[in-house]
């Protein structure tokens, strides 16, 4: 009866035995892992724990704990004073229920607990990369792989930072996941095959982990080279022009394929050259003969071709005559130019550093024409210039002789200003002191002496070369007022001549006036004569007869 009533009561006890919902702890793999009992409420009592399979160990109030043979648990397992279960080292066979029973006064209590461990992924790993893609043909690029996780790592794909989808067929992504059997952790690997376009030159390619336990990892960036064919040829000159005669140019042929093509075909003036490992082909001295239409081409590929243009400049000048040319005075010299050039030149012209309007023109040389002449000629980059030096010769011209007044106020400066070439020698038919000449320039020369007249002098000034001799004389007197040279003294003669000329012109004017009044007189005495009358006194007209006789005798005298 005894035995029946305690088989009643452990069954009452087990039927009112209140289990409590379930919660979950989670640990991180290799870690220490706390499993509460009852949230820590549990302070007192007999307390065991024990998982699916067995027990771990028991410990009752005041006590020290029961720790079981299981080998999984033996030395990895301890409890707190709140009969709290510690697990060192968990690992993924750790990942199960742990149930704690609390056996009170008369009832036992089970707090489930389930421990989930968690395993963070490793550093994403590029296997099976690929170098180059061809555009339009579905390519493997390479493998994403992470380790050792727990749950399974995903992965996904990127380029520049856009996630790729899968559609089967321009980009396929197909993921597995292993899972290790001996410690239960999975590994995830990623293939990625793709179809690349021209414009995927110089993409970035990424795989990213991501797990629910860290932060997303993302691999280096992965650039792959993009194969295409060609589909354009181009063709340019190097360095650009204009190209002038004697230069060197390069011509050089690009494909837009990738890779480049290796060797090329050039067409120059209906010559043709395949260059191999190469892609210019260098013209060397140009002329004008070089101007034409170049071309190159594929080697594989003739009909993909590109050509242009190729302009030599070029610009001759004839300059006649050139070099030191002799003319004498007063000659005519003609120069003559001939330019020929590929474009419309532009020309100039300088007389030493005096700049000319046009080609110059000497139709009778004088002596301020010698000089040296330079010409330039210049057209795209192109510039010829061409000198000659003229020399007019020819006896002296003395063009100039002057007095003034020296310092002292009797001293006389003359001046004799003469050209000539060559240059000529002065001399002068009287002693004096300061004798000095200019610079020699432009045929120019300036020859000066001072003097102190006494008396009323004629000087001469003779100018010479070896082409002849010329002289000029002037007065001078020794008068301070007498400063005039000889242009100065012919000009007073030809005032004298106009003066005598007018003292002319009033005197036979004067005449003029006299002869009509005479005339007019004998008219009026006529007329007079015939009007008097009988027994009018005579007295007047005897008064007027000895008036007319005396102005008459006057005249006369005159």
């Amino acid at each position: 009866m005894h035995s029946t009533g305690l088989l009643t009561c452990l069954l009452t006890v087990c039927l009112i035995n209140q289990v409590s919902g379930s919660e979950t702890v989670t640990g991180k793999h290799g870690d220490t892992v706390e499993i509460p009992c009852n949230k820590g409420r549990v302070m007192e009592g007999l307390v065991k724990w024990k998982y699916d399979n067995g027990n771990i160990l028991v410990k009752r109030s005041g006590q020290n704990a029961s720790i079981s043979e299981d080998a999984n648990y033996k030395n990895r397992v301890d409890i707190k004073e709140d009969f709290g279960l510690i697990i060192r080292e968990v690992t993924m066979a750790d990942q199960k229920t742990f149930t704690c029973m609390v056996s009170g006064e008369y009832d036992i209590f089970e707090y489930p607990v389930q421990l989930a461990i968690y395993k963070l992924p490793s550093q994403p790993q590029i296997t099976n990369q690929t170098t180059a893609m061809a555009v339009g043909k579905l390519t493997k690029l390479a493998q994403c792989r992470t380790e050792n996780a727990n749950p399974a790592a995903n992965i996904t794909w990127f380029k520049n930072k856009t996630p790729l989808l899968s559609d089967g067929s321009a980009i396929k992504i197909s993921t597995t996941v292993d899972v290790d059997k001996s410690t239960g952790l999975s590994s995830t690997k990623s293939d990625l095959e793709y179809t690349a376009m021209k414009e995927d030159i110089g993409a970035n390619f990424t795989c990213q982990i991501q797990h629910i336990r860290s932060a997303n990892m993302d691999s280096s960036p992965l650039t792959f080279t993009v194969n295409y064919p060609t589909e354009k040829v181009t063709l340019q000159v190097v360095p650009q022009g204009p190209f002038k005669e004697g230069d060197n140019v390069t011509l050089k042929c690009t494909a837009d394929g990738n890779p480049p093509p290796s060797s090329y075909i050039f067409y120059m003036k209906g010559e043709k050259k395949a260059v191999e490992n190469s892609n210019t082909y260098t013209l060397t001295n140009v002329t004008r003969e070089s101007t034409g239409e170049y071309k190159c081409s594929l080697v594989d590929s003739e009909d993909m071709a590109a050509s242009l243009p190729i302009t030599v400049e070029y610009l001759d000048v004839d300059l006649v005559p050139t070099g030191l040319i002799f003319k004498g005075l007063g000659e005519r010299f003609e120069l003559t130019i001939d330019v020929m050039a590929s474009g419309t030149p532009k020309t100039s012209w300088r007389k030493g550093n005096i700049k000319l309007d046009s080609l110059p023109k000497f139709d009778k040389l004088k002596y301020s024409d010698s000089g040296v002449y330079e010409c330039v000629v210049s057209m795209s980059g192109l510039k010829k210039t061409r000198t000659f030096e003229l020399i007019v010769q020819g006896s002296p011209v003395i063009k100039n002789l002057i007095k003034n007044r020296g310092v002292g106020s009797v001293n006389k400066v003359l001046t004799c200003e003469a050209e000539a070439f060559p240059k000529p020698t002065v001399q002068w038919s009287v002693n004096g002191t300061d004798v000095a000449e200019s610079a020699y320039v432009d045929g120019k020369v300036t020859y000066s002496i001072t003097i102190i007249p006494k008396v009323n002098l004629t000087v001469s000034c003779t100018v010479s070369n070896v082409f002849g001799s010329v002289n000029k004389s002037i007065n001078v007197s020794p008068l301070i007022d007498d400063d005039l040279s000889v242009e100065k003294q012919d000009q007073k003669d030809d005032r004298g001549d106009q003066t005598s000329l007018a003292v002319g012109i009033v005197f036979g004017l004067i005449l003029a006036v006299f002869a009509i009044a005479l005339a007019y007189w004998l008219y009026t005495k006529k007329y007079r004569q015939g009007s008097w009358k009988t027994g009018e006194k005579e007295n007047g007209s005897a008064e007027e007869s000895k008036k007319l006789e005396e102005n008459q005798s006057q005249k006369a005298d005159v």
